[in-house]
């Protein structure tokens, strides 16, 4: 069974030669605008198994000279595949981390509770797992008095020194560009100091905490001049979020401003990263720059709609001069023309264009994104969480429903713990005055509602998980917001389906992994069903991850089922949520909404009520769900309007998912 196939989703507009060219002649052409060393993999694990290889060589050459290998390491979501490997070594190859002396290059500041501190983290996942000795473990310290900071900075500093330095340091990446907490403004000669934290440094990382409120203000970091001074370096970064501090760091001007940029003057330093955190870098963004190209209809698409942006033109209006004055004569040389290539690429986009999702009936669907037939389809929506179909979609699910399609909606988590403690305690309370009015004498649901609520207002802590009595009042909460959003857009009652995959039920921020059992409830499901058209959300921006977790499982169903007869006649459908939108060059249907249809849009996500201001997860976005919802939407079609063509209010954007052979 496979679990990661969403990170196969990429693959289908990357040729290999512009991550993995045939000679080093390729490798110099593509690379010329890039002035750090960068491996570009297919996934993360396999850069993260090629950097395990490197570390456990280095170490192996230390044991032998009878050395200690001193190795810098950092926290974060990014070097953890690093970390998994390293630990198989260990126990599946019996490969020993003794003469191994690792150095935390940063610790939150101050740490009232352990268990949240970095080192903590790097113990649990590494650490702890191998035989490194507890004395050849440094860190700053999480505890010490405010007075004494400098003190411990500076001790800090002196062991580091005393060990010569690091041997290897692995490093993940911050949201603006920051290694370790090195933050904008950082100077290269910068030491072991204390720095205060800003709001986005703490939104970050707020995951790892909870809550925002339980982040600490400051932290204690490695300087950069310590980082530069280990013998090599490498900087990890997954997915697309890391894309644009990527291009920053290996394209751009070293700057203080951006301080991974930095590694630029360092001369064993080298950048791993997966194919979508790469994705903003000319060779794979703009691979017309660099290379001849293998010019897809998608690869032409975005060329164009990249010109447009460069000139200021909508497409009908380019000419041959702003194709060779910009890199793209190659186009002219294939079209003979820009009015042939302008012409292609504009009906390409028209014919992205459909009022009918789930395809026209009895029309003429050459040209349209959606087949005719069969009508009225079978159609499931799946929703990561109880509100990403509405939020996403929702004018798109109208539609489908107005228009006479079977609809189904799978919620696949409860997403329970995004409901506040408020949120229960005015629920409860109205239940208990039903019990007052209806049914007075029913001492268990009185002594349920004291006891819940008396936990809530005074025995819960900050750091307490939630009871499973809780857990359970704040999932039927949005439940029932869900089925108040699919009653408001015309559901049928037993169309709505939960899911609860296990994989979510922990109560707790930290998730497991998918498992098996996920994927069969899933599978067992569609089958159920036995859908035209399955809809998911292919956000893999998400930054809790739960997103890429719930689409991992619907995708590990369908490469179970890709070759059964009725799949044959099944389409699967990516949206986007209220993270990131689609590009315009991967975007294969494009559904039109009026004023009315997006306000309507509106109303479902509104009756969403416990997601609105008091939700503990909108990201790092201030803007509310449906907020962010309307500008996204908006902001395609403004895109659609600017490249020439019809101007709507708002556009729901989708891309077919090919199963992985």
């Amino acid at each position: 069974m496979r679990l990661d196939l969403s990170s196969h989703i990429t693959f289908e507009r990357v040729p290999k030669k512009y991550y993995r060219p045939e000679n080093d002649f390729e490798e110099y052409n593509l690379s010329r605008f890039e002035k750090l060393p960068v491996a570009i993999f297919e996934e993360s694990g396999r850069a993260a198994k090629k950097i395990a290889k490197d570390i456990v060589t280095e170490m192996k050459a230390k044991q032998q000279e009878g050395k200690p290998f001193v190795l810098g390491i950092s926290g974060g979501n990014s070097p953890l595949p690093v970390y998994e490997e390293l630990v198989r070594y260990h126990k599946e190859e019996g490969v020993s981390f003794s003469n191994v002396i690792a150095f935390n290059t940063y610790e939150f500041y101050p740490v009232l509770d352990f268990t949240y501190s970095n080192l903590q983290m790097l113990k649990e996942i590494f650490l702890d797992q191998v035989d490194i000795a507890p004395e050849n473990i440094f860190s700053p310290n999480a505890t010490v008095e405010k007075d004494l900071i400098a003190e411990n900075c500076e001790a800090f500093e002196q062991s580091l020194k005393k060990m010569g330095g690091l041997d290897y340091l692995l490093l993940g990446l911050g949201s603006k560009g920051n290694v370790g907490f090195n933050m904008p403004g950082s100077s290269l000669h910068s030491e072991t100091r204390l720095v205060m934290l800003d709001g986005d440094s703490r939104k970050d990382i707020a995951r790892n905490f909870g809550s925002l409120d339980k982040v600490p203000v400051s932290a204690i970091t490695m300087g950069m001049s310590d980082m530069m001074d280990a013998k090599k370096i490498s900087l990890v970064a997954w997915s697309e979020q890391k894309a644009q501090s990527i291009k920053d760091i290996v394209e751009g001007a070293v700057t203080d401003l951006v301080p991974g940029s930095l590694l630029q003057t360092h001369p064993e330093s080298k950048v791993f990263v997966d194919l979508a955190a790469a994705s903003e870098l000319t060779r794979i963004s703009r691979p017309w720059l660099v290379t001849n190209c293998e010019w897809t209809s998608k690869l032409i698409r975005r060329a164009i709609v990249w010109l447009c942006g460069v000139v200021n033109k909508p497409i009908l209006k380019l000419t041959n001069k702003d194709y060779s004055d910009n890199g793209l004569s190659e186009l002219i040389t294939l079209y003979g023309s820009a009015y042939n290539v302008n012409i292609k690429i504009f009906n390409d986009l028209q014919h992205t264009i459909t009022g009918w999702p789930g395809g026209k009936p009895d029309a003429d669907d050459t040209y349209r994104p959606e087949r005719a037939k069969p009508y009225p389809k079978r159609v499931i929506i799946f929703s990561p969480h109880p509100d990403d179909d509405v939020i996403s979609m929702g004018g798109t699910f109208q539609r489908l429903v107005n228009q006479g399609h079977e609809v189904h909606v799978a919620y696949q988590t409860s997403g329970n713990i995004a409901v506040g403690d408020e949120e229960v305690i005015r629920y409860i309370s109205v239940l208990n005055s039903m019990r007052k009015k209806f049914n007075p004498e029913n001492t268990g649901l009185l002594e349920k509602y004291e006891s819940i609520r008396h936990y809530l207002l005074h025995e819960k802590s900050k750091d307490d998980i939630d009871t499973p009595d809780i857990l359970f009042i704040k999932g039927r909460i949005r439940r029932e917001e869900a089925r108040s959003a699919d009653r408001y857009v015309g559901l049928p009652e037993e169309n709505v389906h939960f899911l609860d995959l296990p994989f979510y039920e922990t109560g707790k921020i930290k998730k497991n992994p998918i498992s098996e059992r996920d994927v069969n409830i899933v599978k067992d499901f569609i089958e159920t069903i036995k859908p035209h058209q399955i809809y998911v959300a292919g956000d893999l921006a998400d930054p809790h991850g739960t997103h890429k977790v719930c689409l991992d499982a619907i995708l590990a169903a369908v490469d179970l089922m890709k070759d059964d007869d009725w799949y044959k006649d099944c389409r699967v459908w990516m949206y986007r949520g209220a993270w990131m939108e689609w590009e315009i060059d991967h975007i294969e249907m494009a559904v039109p909404l009026s004023p009315e249809e997006l306000r309507q849009k509106r109303n479902a996500i509104l009756r969403h009520q416990s997601q609105m201001e008091s939700a503990p997860f909108l990201g790092d976005d201030e803007r509310l769900f449906w907020q962010r919802s309307e500008e996204r939407n908006r902001a395609t079609a403004d895109m659609y309007w600017k490249l020439g063509l019809a101007s709507y209010e708002a556009i729901e954007a989708f891309v077919e998912y090919i199963p992985v052979q």
